[in-house]
C-alpha cells in the first residue's frame, strides 16, 4: 500500500480524512473546509479548500475529479479535469468548483465536494525526428472515429 504524507491545515479541524466510500472506490472523498457556507453560483468557478496538503513520493500525482452525484444531480463538476497535484507542491488541495445548472447551489463545511484519485506516471525524454511511424489513423483527430469511421480505420489497418 502506498503511503502519503498528509497534514491537516488549522481550518480542517473537525473534519474527516480523505477517505473512500466503499474498499472497491478508487477515489478518495474531499470535504469543503470552509467556515462558512458558500453559494456556487451559476458559471462563477470558485476555488474551494479542502484543508489538507499532501506530499506524494516521485513518480504518483494526486488528481482531482468531479463526483458523479453532484454532475448529474446539480450540475456541479470540477474545471480544469482531472486537476493534477505534482509531487513536488506542497501548498493546500483546492477544488476549482462551477456549477453548470441555473440555480445558486449550497456547499456547507464537511460537505463531499470531489475525489482523489492517485496514479503513477512515466518522466520521458524526447527524440526529436523528421517523420513518425504511419498508422491507419494518420493526422485524422477530433471525432475521427466516430459515427462509424472507426469500424473503417481498423478494417483498413488490417
Amino acid at each position: 500500500m502506498l503511503e502519503i504524507a498528509l497534514r491537516l491545515l488549522p481550518h480542517a479541524e473537525g473534519l474527516q480524512l480523505p477517505q473512500r466510500a466503499t474498499i472497491g472506490s478508487v477515489g478518495y472523498d474531499l470535504y469543503a473546509a470552509i467556515e462558512k457556507t458558500l453559494l456556487l453560483k451559476p458559471r462563477v468557478p470558485e476555488a474551494i479548500p479542502c484543508g489538507i496538503a499532501i506530499a506524494l513520493p516521485e513518480a504518483i500525482e494526486a488528481q482531482v475529479r468531479p463526483r458523479s452525484g453532484l454532475a448529474l444531480k446539480h450540475a456541479i463538476t470540477c474545471l480544469n479535469t482531472p486537476g493534477t497535484i505534482d509531487n513536488d507542491y506542497r501548498g493546500e488541495v483546492k477544488v476549482i468548483l462551477i456549477n453548470h445548472g441555473d440555480k445558486n447551489f449550497t456547499i456547507e463545511r464537511g460537505m463531499r465536494i470531489a475525489q482523489l484519485v492517485f496514479a503513477r506516471y512515466e518522466s520521458v525524454s524526447f527524440n526529436i525526428t523528421q517523420s513518425l511511424p504511419e498508422t491507419a489513423r494518420q493526422a485524422n483527430g477530433f471525432g475521427a472515429s466516430g459515427m462509424g469511421k472507426l469500424a473503417n480505420l481498423q478494417t483498413q489497418s488490417k
